[in-house]
């Protein structure tokens, strides 16, 4: 049940949020370079760890819906309806969801 929840939720969540960034993103960009640079500030200036919290919840969001999509696909097949394989897939949903979003940041951080 959790991740059935969770695969609704990161979905709609990256949806609106991946829109309002868009949105706020072009604004900013079109508004002149003042405007621009108030957008970059919440991602490399003062407020930066509201935009890296932002990366991550997103980045989280999107292996997760990842994961749990795949996981779909296999079950659209016919496979994994057993308890025991269902239960085991869906806590690699999550497991595979933290350690991917560990490993993009680690790299992403350590690129600079």
């Amino acid at each position: 049940m959790l991740v059935s929840i969770l695969h609704r939720a990161t979905g709609s969540g990256m949806a609106t949020v991946g829109t309002i960034l868009l949105v706020w993103w072009l604004a900013a960009a079109a508004a002149g370079p003042e405007s621009y640079a108030y957008f970059l500030s919440w991602f490399t200036g003062p407020l930066a760890p509201v935009g890296y919290l932002l990366g991550v919840g997103l980045t989280w969001a999107f292996f997760q819906h990842l994961a749990n999509g795949v996981r779909h696909l296999f079950m659209d097949l016919g496979a994994n309806f057993e308890l025991k394989g269902n239960r085991a897939s869906s806590i690699a949903t999550i497991a595979f969801s933290v350690v991917a979003t560990i490993a993009f940041w680690a790299y992403i951080v350590g690129a600079r």
